[in-house]
């Protein structure tokens, strides 16, 4: 976005610079357009008189002849100074966007092409269903001719259908559903069921007095939610005092706020994908997402590397010449950067605990044993290398 913000702060100074010179050059020529007819008049009127041109007549023409000179010169000076601020644009273009990317990525990881491509597929695929565009990823799953199981739709269709119902402010679906996954949602320390009944029974209290009865009877669901929503139940029957007057104009207004029912389609969604066993952003979006913050610094890496002319630093294998800093927020699993390698372990390279405790990458064992023993870089403990055992994080 802020390369988007760059470019449109330049096509901003054209469009200034276009406005201003146009209002410019009209007011010119208009005043170049005035002096030149009241000078054809003062001549013409010479002219019926039959009087000689005099001295000052010649020199006014002169004057005109190089004021008409230097408004033109002016007008095209100030049109050149549009044209370098348009070129300007293009260089802001160029500058912050770079359409040549291929090169970050190898070639490599299309070697596998078929395999790739529905990898790639079933990830646009989830990530429709996730977002509720059933219809296009049912399109998608044709003209792929990608085989998706029932079960796996089955818990993006729930989900989509219960949503939908929120969007339109409708709660039963919802409740049905926090219901029947009562125990699991409590293992989850999860309130969705109580917001759920409080956000009903504000509905109630939104009626006015007609539906004061109606709201007293259905308060016998919090009692479950007494111990932990002491007081907000509190509050929400302090609020049956004004009903008579008007909740929009008592201390509890706060209560039929819009923003209750935003709150709680974030709530669900997140409660629901967690006891579904799905995330709440999809794989693609997080993979999309991650791509943009790590793009722009692998670019300037690979041009700082094109320049040293020292290619071998980046082999495009499975890891990345520096660290990029994705945020908390996509913090998935720990991770275990080898002390004696300086290197992050992998699947390949797994991390080795040693008797004595300290924790090494399985290459830098292998390059510290010694005639069939290995002493710790940490302590001087000798001991066997297949005495290691491979940690899992």
């Amino acid at each position: 976005m802020e390369q988007c913000a760059c470019v449109e702060r330049e096509l901003d100074k054209v469009l200034q610079k276009f406005l201003t010179y146009g209002q410019h050059c009209e007011q010119s020529l208009g005043e170049l357009l005035h002096y030149v007819g009241q000078l054809r008049a003062e001549l013409a009127g010479a002219a019926l008189q039959g009087t000689p041109l005099s001295a000052t007549l010649s020199l006014v023409m002169s004057q005109c002849c190089r004021k008409i000179k230097d408004t033109v010169q002016k007008l095209a000076s100030d049109h050149k100074d549009i044209h370098s601020s348009v070129s300007r644009v293009g260089k802001a273009i160029d500058r912050n966007f770079d359409s040549e990317i291929c090169g970050i990525v190898s070639d490599a990881v299309w070697d596998a092409r078929e395999q790739q491509q529905q990898i790639l597929q079933m990830a646009i695929v989830e990530h429709l269903y996730q977002q509720g565009m059933l219809s296009v990823a049912e399109e998608l799953c044709q003209e792929s001719t990608l085989n998706v199981d029932l079960d796996f739709k089955q818990p993006f269709l729930e989900l989509n259908r219960i949503l939908e119902a929120l969007h339109e402010q409708d709660l039963g679906p919802a409740l049905e559903w926090a219901i029947s996954h009562r125990q699991r949602l409590l293992e989850l320390n999860s309130s969705l069921e109580f917001k759920l009944h409080r956000l009903h029974f504000i509905r109630l209290l939104a009626g006015g007095p007609e539906k004061q009865l109606e709201a007293l009877s259905y308060a016998r669901h919090f009692q479950p939610f007494a111990r932990l929503h002491q007081r907000e139940i509190q509050v929400m029957m302090g609020s049956l005092v004004y009903l008579r007057l008007g909740l929009e104009k008592s201390p509890y207004c706060h209560l039929l706020d819009n923003s209750h029912w935003a709150e709680i389609c974030e709530t669900f969604t997140r409660d629901a994908c967690s006891l579904l066993g799905l995330s709440v952003e999809s794989p693609l979006s997080v993979s999309f997402a991650s791509g943009c913050v790590a793009l722009p610094v692998l670019m300037n890496i690979k041009a700082v590397i094109e320049q040293r002319q020292c290619t071998g630093v980046w082999s495009h294998k499975d890891e990345l010449p520096i660290e990029i800093e994705l945020g908390m927020k996509c913090w998935y699993h720990s991770v275990f950067a080898c002390p004696i390698l300086r290197q992050q372990t992998s699947d390949s390279n797994p991390p080795i605990k040693l008797i004595c405790g300290h924790v090494i990458s399985r290459d830098a064992l292998n390059k510290l044993i010694n005639g069939g023993k290995l002493k710790c870089p940490y302590c001087p403990m000798e001991q066997n290398p297949a005495d290691g055992k491979r940690i899992i994080f």
